[in-house]
């Protein structure tokens, strides 16, 4: 299993960079560590390691899938944590998910402290929610020009799955 980790650690360094430089995780990334995870546990644990490779990598690939349709993050994300659940099972990647987000949503705070931006977004979404509430209407929240705040979400995800890892080793 450590060399699991180890293999996947090596996935995550290189989206890491292509993230960071291009905002893009590229298919001849991703799809590599899917397959080869689910080749590796074939061929070292039978059909009980492909059955524990396809539910990581499944689980990994819908959760994120979920995020990419309400705009979240980019499909490259989506198919990295399918090779992240190939790797390292449905458990581990879940709760990187869950740390990556909780990251990710750190670092937005602090990006938008640091534009002073914070106040002005936060009038803006009490202002939608109220529309919301009197108008008994969704039009609000769709009708809302405002930029979404980006940033490569690798930035969250390494913290988040080295954070998981900790949490799997103690």
């Amino acid at each position: 299993m450590d060399f699991a980790y180890a293999v996947c650690a090596v996935f995550l360094a290189a989206a890491f960079y292509t993230d960071i430089r291009s905002m893009k995780i590229s298919n001849l990334l991703t799809m590599p560590a899917m397959v080869i995870g689910l080749v590796y546990y074939g061929m070292t644990s039978g059909w009980e390691g492909i059955l524990f490779s396809v539910k990581g990598l499944v689980g990994g690939f819908l959760i994120v899938l979920v995020m990419y349709f309400i705009g979240a993050v980019g499909a490259g994300d989506v198919k990295l944590f399918g090779g992240i659940g190939a790797w390292c099972g449905l458990g581990f990647t879940l709760q990187a998910v869950v740390y990556s987000v909780l990251f990710a949503g750190l670092i937005g705070l602090f990006i938008l402290i640091w534009r002073r931006e914070t106040f002005k977004r936060l009038r803006k979404m009490a202002g939608n929610a109220a529309g919301v509430f009197i108008l008994r209407s969704l039009s609000p929240w769709s009708n809302s020009k405002e930029e979404h705040l980006r940033f490569p979400f690798m930035i969250a995800v390494l913290p988040g799955v080295i954070c998981t890892y900790i949490y799997y080793h103690l």
